[in-house]
């Protein structure tokens, strides 16, 4: 699909009058940021197509905020590279080791964090043994973990479709995929959940999630199976058990969040836009239409895809200095005014995988969890409605995400019986393929839902999928 036209706008020299009088650098953090970010990359656009901004207390970073320039930062490895060892703000301890960014800009050796060769090597791994899930086992177990989980808040009539479905459909599809044990999969899920908040505790869940991958790796070597972390050990990159660590560490970090942020931006489209709402009454469902909506001006990590200069440069009359972390804003490139033409239905020229090398490998499969989960929720509950006005609801605060603090909704009741048949209704541990290990057996405590303000842990899916 060819991306819209930029209209490409020359941004003043650093120096020129035009940035005299500039008001303090904007931060990317706070309840005004969350509540309107819209507000803060038109103010940043101003500044020319890279802006200075602070994403911490004392941390400073360039934010690029236009489509065509941020193409050209994304796909220039011989001029940015990705590497955070480069950052030298951290380096000489101008950014403190605890800042609450650090764990989701730190250098781990991973596909993300690397260059070159190396990238190659590691990114080989991740697409070749996610390349081995087989997409039609994948939608029957989304589609079957969807029906559990409706089954369990539909004969209410209300939900908080954040915490009882969006967060909770991601996780066990990852626990499916992944091999992972619900004791386990809470530190994986406390861990992620805390480095992407940004929060002051931040270092101490990138700890509880060291501990988590670990023991997930240990495990698998003990007992490898049929699933995308044995696949990835048995590669013939031969992955070190610190590789490995650092490679599900990005691998969850984009099967979980950013899935749950996918799903529940997307609801939040469908129920509460007429352009999609007045169609859900009518039977008809435009799912693929609002993704791609939400992909272009709500995607679910909003600015990250960081670079730093491997020299002082200059990057569309903005200089870079060598060593600065450079941020790219996919959702103020994709919604860049010089971008010609708003008809965005089927146009998947976005940058919310981000572009160039370190395009996201998991993006086909991320898509067609989001599909089905908002197309299973739907089609059994059409006369779903927000319980609140839209612009009531609220952000979760962070530089880096896009994503709602809940989702309450309410419907009509109704029963599981009134779900339609499938060929393996009644049966909780289906065999969908010999890609994907047996649904979790494990028993758990009650889940929490996101109402109460605290996280929903992982062994909490043993729960509801045994119907406790």
């Amino acid at each position: 699909m060819t991306p819209p036209r930029p209209t490409r706008a020359v941004a003043p020299p650093p120096g020129c009058p035009a940035h005299a009088g500039a008001p303090a650098v904007e931060r990317l953090y706070g309840p005004e940021f969350a509540a309107d970010p819209i507000a803060s990359y038109t103010r940043l656009r101003a500044h020319g197509s890279a802006a200075p901004v602070e994403i911490a207390p004392g941390v400073r970073a360039w934010l690029v905020t236009r489509y065509e320039i941020a193409l050209e930062v994304l796909r220039s490895p011989e001029r940015f590279s990705k590497d955070p060892r480069r950052w030298r703000a951290l380096a000489d301890g101008t950014v403190p080791a605890d800042s609450p960014v650090v764990p989701m800009m730190m250098y781990r050796p991973n596909a993300l964090c690397t260059d070159g060769g190396e990238h190659s090597r590691l990114r080989g791994a991740i697409t070749d043994s996610l390349g081995r899930v087989d997409p039609g086992a994948l939608r029957g177990y989304v589609e079957h973990s969807a029906d559990i989980l409706i089954d369990r808040f539909g004969p209410r009539g209300r939900a908080d479709l954040l915490g009882e479905y969006g967060a909770v459909l991601p996780l066990l599809v990852f626990n499916q995929l992944f091999g992972c044990p619900p004791d386990t999969g809470d530190k994986l899920v406390e861990g992620m959940s805390g480095i992407f908040n940004a929060d002051s505790d931040s270092e101490k869940a990138n700890a509880v999630l060291t501990e988590g991958v670990a023991e997930l790796v240990a495990l698998k070597r003990r007992h490898p199976g049929p699933d995308v972390t044995s696949w990835l050990m048995a590669h013939p990159a031969r992955l070190t058990d610190e590789e490995m660590m650092h490679q599900l560490v990005v691998l969850m970090g984009a099967g979980t969040e950013p899935q749950q942020n996918l799903i529940c931006n997307g609801l939040r489209l469908l129920v509460s836009d007429d352009r999609f709402a007045g169609d859900l009454a009518g039977g008809s469902m435009p799912v693929e239409d609002a993704i791609d909506e939400v992909l272009w001006t709500d995607p679910p990590i909003a600015n990250y895809a960081i670079h730093y200069p491997l020299q002082d440069l200059e990057l569309d009359g903005t200089l870079l200095r060598e060593g600065e972390p450079v941020l790219i804003s996919l959702a103020a490139a994709n919604t860049d005014p010089g971008l010609t033409g708003d008809h965005r239905a089927g146009n998947r020229a976005h940058l919310a995988w981000s572009a160039g090398p370190h395009t996201c490998p998991a993006k086909s499969p991320a898509r067609l969890i989001a599909t089905i989960a908002l197309e299973k929720l739907l089609d059994r509950l059409p006369d779903i409605e927000l319980e609140i006005p839209v612009e009531r609801l609220e952000w979760r605060q962070g530089p880096f995400h896009r994503a709602l603090a809940a989702l309450p909704v309410r419907f009509p009741p109704i029963s599981p019986a009134d779900r339609p048949a499938r060929h393996d209704a009644g049966n909780t541990n289906p065999v969908l393929s010999s890609s994907i290990p047996p649904a979790p057996t494990s028993p758990a405590r009650q889940p929490e839902s996101a109402h109460t303000g605290q996280q929903l842990r992982w062994s909490a899916l043993a729960w509801w999928w045994h119907g406790r």
